[in-house]
Order: C-alpha cells, then sequence, then structure tokens
C-alpha cells in the first residue's frame, strides 16, 4: 500500500472577530478525503505573529475536531499520529479565532497522509 503525502500550509493574515467566532483562515486550508483513500492527520505546526493569544480549529465535516490555542508571538508543534482515520468524503478545514480587533499572521503547517 502506497501512501501520499498531503499538506495544508502557508502564511495567512487575518482580522479577529472574536475567540467565539471562528472563520475558515483560506479556502486553501480545505481538503476532502478523496474516494478510495482513508487519510490520517499526522502532525500541526503553527506560528501566531500577533500580539493576542489565537485558536486554530481543525473541523471535520463542519465541527470542530481539534483545538490549537497558540500565544501571543508563540508556536506550537502537535504530532497527530495516534488519531481516528478520515474517510472518503469527509471534508477538513482549518478556521481561525482570534479577539475582537486583533489583526495578524498566523504560519500554518498540517501534515496528512492518505493511504
Amino acid at each position: 500500500m502506497q501512501s501520499v503525502p498531503r499538506f495544508l500550509q502557508g502564511i495567512y493574515r487575518f482580522d479577529g472577530k472574536g475567540l467565539d467566532q471562528p472563520f475558515l483562515l483560506d479556502v486553501l486550508l480545505t481538503y476532502t478525503v478523496p474516494d478510495g483513500t482513508v487519510t490520517q492527520p499526522v502532525y500541526f505546526r503553527a506560528g501566531n505573529a500577533s500580539h493576542e493569544l489565537i485558536c486554530v480549529i481543525l473541523m471535520r465535516d463542519g465541527s470542530p475536531m481539534r483545538y490549537f490555542p497558540i500565544a501571543a508571538k508563540g508556536d506550537v508543534h502537535v504530532p497527530l499520529r495516534v488519531v481516528e482515520d478520515l474517510e472518503p468524503g469527509t471534508a477538513i478545514e482549518l478556521h481561525l479565532a482570534a479577539p475582537v480587533g486583533v489583526a495578524g499572521a498566523v504560519v500554518v503547517d498540517v501534515g496528512l497522509v492518505e493511504v
């Protein structure tokens, strides 16, 4: 069985709408598991360039799957290898929540593997 790596990554600017008002960070940070494969999230890395705590949320079919709070001017690396499989057709997205009025940039790198 051959595995195929996939990545959701980049540097994105944001304007906070409230920690309780997450929004899709960018349409490029979406992924749907293709037919005939199962996908597993492998890791999450991110850095927050703003002066306030933010939270990146991995959404699964429109519901939160994992929360990744990132301190002001901080970064995080979370290995996710022990997780459930994502079945074909499952849609995942990266959302961001930040306090109202907080503008900044976030660097994200999410590793996935299709098997």
